[in-house]
């Protein structure tokens, strides 16, 4: 592949708007939900994204039935999964990961019955799979409203809730208000995966609230150094993957998603550090 052979792949998709506009959004969406997935990987909490991201389904139902922004109904219903989590952990024997389950599950299916029994000229199936190539200026600037308000929470609280999830216990023994932290943490993640629905939406989001942070975890032991890995791996991923899909005339989200565990893999077998090689050297050695 020659010089202008590459600049043509990558010049051809921008004569399109709707390329631009795709190409734009996907990379915001990835920086929002890189900077997330660090906090996700640190409090392990892969499960907890899957959980809000299935539960905001009936919102965006309800709201295209109530003719009212996808985001509001989507945010109300995941920080809704979020407080009845709360409340059948506290007021039950059941463990925190079986009442995930069970919430994101009834709320994702109460969302499938929905859109089965809703007349409907939009193709609400777009919320589980996304539809950044046909996204629409009004959920352009919705999207750049949520991830600025995420980001900016993110950064004014990032000490708080780096301590909250690295420690809490030591973050609750020096006066930090852990309760409050977890649920802005869980309000911002409902509000991460709004702002993902067009660009890959339901089912691929949590990919894109753990993988990012999993990959920069394995690249370096500094917190602020893994933010920017992550960010960086989020944005190429969007980008690129927003490109291939458009080349192959693929899926969208998927191939963003697909090509993120890719970086992931390569990442896991020849990270410096933490790399499966260089774990197998090590290990042999220290056997010789």
């Amino acid at each position: 592949m020659d010089t202008v052979s590459i600049w043509q792949w990558f010049v051809a998709p921008l004569q399109y708007e709707f390329m631009v506009k795709a190409l734009a959004v996907s990379a915001l969406v990835g920086i929002v939900c890189s900077v997330l997935s660090c906090y996700m990987t640190l409090k392990g909490w892969a499960l907890m994204g899957d959980a809000v991201s299935h539960a905001v389904m009936p919102g965006v139902v309800l709201a295209y039935i109530l003719n009212i922004p996808f985001a509001i109904g989507a945010f109300v219903f995941g920080v809704s999964s979020v407080l009845a989590i709360g409340f059948i952990k506290s007021k039950t024997r059941i463990k925190e990961d079986t009442v995930i389950g069970l919430v994101f599950t009834g709320f994702f299916a109460f969302g499938l019955v929905l859109i089965s029994k809703t007349p409907s000229t939009v193709d609400l199936t777009h919320i589980l799979f996304g539809n950044v190539l046909g996204i629409s200026n009004q959920d352009i600037i919705q999207t750049v409203i949520i991830a600025a308000i995420t980001l900016v929470t993110i950064l004014v609280l990032r000490k708080d809730l780096l301590l909250f999830c690295f420690d809490p216990t030591h973050a609750r023994s020096i006066g930090l208000n852990t309760v409050a932290l977890y649920y802005i943490l869980l309000s911002v993640l409902s509000l991460t995966i709004v702002a993902a629905l067009q660009t890959v939406g339901i089912i691929l989001v949590v990919a894109m609230l753990v993988t990012p942070g999993a990959t920069a975890y394995l690249l370096t032991d500094k917190f602020d150094h893994m933010m920017l890995i992550a960010a960086a791996s989020g944005v190429f991923s969007s980008v690129m993957g927003t490109y291939i899909s458009y080349h192959i005339d693929g899926a969208t989200g998927g191939c963003i998603v697909v090509l993120q565990t890719l970086i992931f893999v390569g990442t896991m077998i020849f990270a410096p550090k933490h790399g499966l090689l260089v774990r197998a050297r090590r290990k042999q050695a220290a056997s010789s």
